[in-house]
């Protein structure tokens, strides 16, 4: 199965996305206890790779989209920042190193869709982590709202692009036996007399797992569950949360 359309166009994406970063502060607190090599997994366009890379720590992004990848190398070529990128399957990674934090944001946690793909990610993690290592991660909190979306298009959000307004919408369809909700991204470019010019269709599928569910997860794969936010603020998560940040320790 292709999930990767929201993912062929790395200058969409960054357009998008690029300016995004909650994620640094708990990376740099994080990063500045564990000296070394530190891992972003399926890192994308290096959105927070090359922030973090600037801050100082020596960082690899590892991603499977090739694309996306060769945009983050030219960003930080550009910027003249030195990072090792490598285009790798993150369920069946073996790249023969150990380091003292792995993270991955994005809620990229939710694209490895079935048991199976978790636990190669878990397993590649584990396997590449020192003894008490750090796993930090996100994925999308399965509260009822976010599940039970419309089917039909639902308005998101609208953002300038050059002379462009673009008006984005979702529809979206979850599927209870797999746990996995499957988006459709709608892009309208509206000129400046508000008619469409364009429009853009992406899909993408985002498995979903419980809190219950991640703690029998994370513990069977060698985890320690320190501390589980809404935020990357270290907010505490509650039943209304949106998202759930994880900070995990190897333990075995």
């Amino acid at each position: 199965m292709n999930n990767s359309e929201e993912y062929d166009d790395p200058e969409l994406y960054d357009k998008e996305y690029e300016s995004y970063l909650p994620e640094l502060p708990l990376l740099i607190k994080w990063a500045s206890k564990n000296p070394g090599i530190i891992i972003d997994l399926a890192c994308g366009t290096g959105r927070v790779t090359i922030p973090l890379a600037k801050e100082g720590f020596q960082v690899m992004g590892i991603d499977v989209h090739k694309g996306m990848l060769e945009a983050a190398q030219k960003k930080s070529s550009s910027a003249g920042i030195e990072i090792e990128w490598l285009a790798e399957d993150c369920t069946d990674l073996n790249i023969g190193i150990k380091v003292s934090l792995i993270y991955t944001v994005g809620n990229s946690f939710q694209h490895f869709l079935t048991n199976e793909a978790q636990d190669g990610l878990l397993r590649s993690v584990n396997r590449h982590l020192e003894d008490e290592g750090m796993l930090i991660f996100s994925t999308r909190f399965p509260g009822a709202e976010e599940l039970l979306q419309p089917p039909e298009e639902e308005y998101w959000r609208s953002y300038q692009d050059g002379e462009f307004t673009v008006d984005v919408s979702t529809i979206s369809h979850y599927d209870e036996l797999e746990q996995v909700q499957h988006y459709t991204t709608i892009r309208k470019y509206k000129d400046r007399h508000d008619e469409i010019v364009n429009e853009k269709r992406t899909n993408i599928s985002l498995r979903y797992v419980y809190p219950k569910e991640m703690e029998r997860l994370l513990d069977l794969h060698g985890f320690e569950i320190l501390n589980v936010y809404e935020d990357w603020k270290e907010t505490p998560v509650k039943n209304e949360s949106y998202e759930m940040v994880y900070v995990c320790r190897k333990i075995r």
